[in-house]
């Protein structure tokens, strides 16, 4: 599935507000140090040691407080200028800190500013939060800042006009953070992570399928152990130690393969199983099982060596230790006395297969390393019933399953050949390709299929998540983001003009293209980035994920960061899709109204859609999707819209940073005017920063449109933070695994 491009997702810290005696000599102290730290032995900052210290991309704010910490005008700060203008930016009342923010505005200290000072301004807030717009969009935002703030049209903007206009924006004054204070303000105290509170209800309404597996899964173990050791409880602890581990070994060795049956779990979501099986974590299940077969088969071994270290030194024994270890003399093991030897190459296969599937290992560009080795899992298995009497019992059902299974999608990979027929490439190395739908693959919005393309890596396949909705019957979309070695590859391969395995005849399979999408479709089209080919390549799918349960919920809260959007784009689209087949307008009267009885399948009430992107230009990989959705949207009134989309940028400073305040005003301005963003353009206004939850989820709970489900998929450090406020809110929260 596309990885999710964001990584970093916790909460900075603000201003603590105001401080008592205590702490103030505490901040002073602290600050003093770092002052010395950085002045060195003159005792005093220079410019260029302020600009390094601020961390700051643009030199201009950097200028404009040094200029103003710099009261006497030497060119250095001190330590008594410094204290003295942090005190008055930290502690000082709202009027404090806006007659400082207009002294930053004042670039010539002439005590207004002027249009063209305005507009440096808003060029280096642009800069700072890492949003690009062309010049005429900064004239523009310029212009609609100066106008709505130069009430009686004098060509200035007065301290008393900036201060009127500020007021319109309520909160921004008492919350009117500065990055020179923030950066020379003492770290807040690690606070104590807040425990996961087990007891809870709402805790045990999002756990309880897990809690149950993981007992039933633990009685097990006790119960197999207790059984073979009890057994051998004659031939002494070491014995009966390895006995019990061994059965153990036998449920897992085997066992382990069914959470990896992906068309058997997909069979499972559409029956009342998956209300009881923790079907969306069988992966983690997966690797709780490898971490449990490593840790038995290290203790299996070790209660063995011990065992023929006792027998060796045995007055009876025929055999010495390395004998009864590494070979077949002593007749061990029911096919030829092999179970010492296979024994030990079970485990050195064992801890390879567990060294190359770390993390590490996966996310590093050696995805193929973490293959290879994966699949010595069928010499394991050969060695497994050669060393193991019993194994083969254990191995038949699931073992049956899983042969099946695999021949079963080896038929249908490699049984047609599709076709890759349209890329486009998008920002931030993202690969948007368009494949030849094959006429009986059947798919359900958020699915995902394993792709393999020859003419980049013969052998490797890869999941990613359908983006298109089941509804578009010629293509199948998928987007992919360039994080590692084969997806890099993919996309380097389509930046040559004429790829190499593209078909000769391009201009034909164009104007055939062009015929077929003659319906109206939604599609990201890049003129310089366009290709048309035809590209061998194999599909393996599709299969299910936990976003099939939305067309069940009354209100789905849908949570994408960056790339974590692609299950989503074809769940929107299915949803644009239903709601209008939906609705029924009297050509009469223009009235509509919607039908509840045409689709079974769907019971939403309301679907908020919130979209988190680290910069501007990630908004460009489904603009015309969102523009879609808004329009079918626009008739409807704000209370009676079906779905409400919700934009997020965390490059962006937020309103209450005084390098951001004046280009967030400006935003907000030319919005309301054009009817549509500036940065995205869309109708829904891009929010700088990151969400705050809190609110967000009391809005969400506000609307009481149904029982609220919330669906994630993007990094794991902000999935823990969503299911914490779930949690807190009685939401089902579900996550889409990798």
């Amino acid at each position: 599935m596309s990885a999710p491009g964001d990584t970093a997702w916790t909460d900075s810290e603000g201003f603590r507000g105001t401080m008592n005696a205590e702490e103030d000599a505490k901040w002073l102290q602290w600050v003093t140090h770092q002052f010395k730290t950085i002045a060195g032995e003159d005792g005093e900052i220079n410019l260029q040691d302020f600009k390094k210290a601020l961390k700051v991309k643009e030199s201009f704010f950097a200028e404009r407080f040094f200029v103003l910490f710099d009261s006497d005008g030497s060119g250095t700060i001190t330590l008594q200028e410094l204290q003295k203008a942090l005190t008055l930016l930290i502690h000082g009342s709202p009027m404090d800190k806006l007659k400082f923010l207009f002294q930053v505005y004042d670039v010539d200290g002439s005590g207004s500013i002027d249009a063209d000072e305005l507009r440096t301004v808003l060029q280096s807030c642009l800069y700072e939060s890492a949003i690009s717009l062309p010049k005429e969009k900064l004239d523009q935002l310029t212009l609609a800042l100066f106008e709505s703030a130069d009430k009686d049209c004098s060509g200035t903007i007065t301290f008393e006009e900036l201060r009127d206009e500020l007021q319109r924006f309520p909160g921004v004054l008492e919350n009117l953070t500065i990055s020179a204070a923030h950066w020379l303000t003492p770290p807040a105290p690690q606070r104590h992570r807040r425990q996961p509170r087990l007891l809870t209800s709402a805790y045990w309404h999002n756990h309880r399928s897990h809690a149950l597996c993981l007992a039933v899964f633990v009685g097990l173990h006790v119960l197999l152990f207790a059984l073979a050791a009890s057994a051998y409880r004659a031939f002494g602890a070491s014995v009966m130690v390895a006995k019990g581990c061994g059965q153990c070994l036998n449920f897992d060795c085997s066992f382990i393969a069914v959470l990896m049956l992906r068309r058997c779990l997909t069979w499972l979501r559409a029956t009342w199983l998956a209300q009881v099986l923790p079907l969306d974590h069988n992966i983690q299940f997966h690797q709780l099982m490898g971490y449990v077969v490593v840790g038995l088969s290290l203790v299996h071994t070790v209660a063995h060596v011990v065992n023929f270290a006792l027998q060796a030194q045995s007055e009876t024994s025929p055999f010495q230790f390395w004998e009864l270890l590494l070979t077949t003399r002593p007749g061990i093991g029911w096919v030829h006395g092999s179970a010492s030897p296979t024994g030990v190459a079970l485990l050195l296969l064992l801890l390879l297969m567990f060294a190359c599937s770390s993390s590490c290992v996966r996310r590093s560009g050696h995805f193929e390393v973490f293959y290879w080795t994966h699949l010595s899992y069928l010499p394991m298995w050969l060695l497994l019933i050669l060393h193991g009497p019993n194994f083969w019992k254990w191995l038949l059902v699931p073992g049956t399953l899983f042969f099946l299974e695999k021949t079963i999608s080896l038929a249908a990979s490699r049984m047609v050949a599709l076709h890759i027929v349209e890329v486009n490439l998008l920002p931030s190395k993202v690969t948007h390709l368009l494949i030849k739908r094959p006429p009986l693959f059947h798919y359900r919005p958020g699915d995902y299929l394993y792709l393999n393309i020859p003419s980049i890596a013969r052998y490797e396949w890869h999941p990613f998540t359908i983006s298109s909705a089941p509804e578009q019957k010629d293509t199948i979309w998928l987007h992919i983001r360039s994080q590692g070695q084969w997806t890099n590859r993919l996309f380097e391969s389509f930046k040559k003009p004429e790829p190499v395995f593209c078909g000769s005849k391009r201009l034909s399979r164009r104007l055939e293209m062009k015929r077929s999408q003659r319906k109206p479709q939604v599609s990201e089209m890049s003129s310089e980035n366009h290709q048309f080919c035809n590209i061998k390549c194999y599909i393996d799918g599709p299969y299910g994920t936990p976003t099939r349960r939305i067309f069940a919920s009354e209100h789905a809260v849908l949570i994408g960061a960056g790339i974590g959007i692609t299950p989503f784009a074809s769940i929107l689209q299915s949803i644009l899709y239903r709601h209008q087949k939906r609705k029924h307008i009297c050509p009469n009267c223009q009235h509509s109204w919607m039908e509840s009885g045409q689709d079974e399948d769907m019971k939403l009430h309301k679907v908020d859609f919130i979209w988190i992107n680290r910069d501007q230009q990630s908004f460009e990989w489904f603009v015309s999707l969102l523009t879609k959705l808004e329009m079918d949207q626009a008739e409807e009134t704000q209370e009676g819209r079906f779905l409400e989309l919700h934009m997020y940028m965390t490059s962006a400073l937020s309103k209450n940073d005084i390098k951001a305040i004046g280009l967030q005003m400006a935003l907000d301005l030319l919005a309301k005017k054009e009817k549509k963003d500036s940065i995205t353009g869309l109708q829904t206004r891009t929010q700088p920063g990151r969400p705050d939850w809190n609110k967000v989820f009391q809005k969400v709970a506000a609307e009481k449109k149904g029982k609220v489900q919330v669906f994630f998929c993007g990094s794991p450090a902000l999935a823990k933070i969503l299911k914490g406020h779930c949690e807190q809110f009685s939401f089902k929260f579900f996550q889409e695994n990798f």
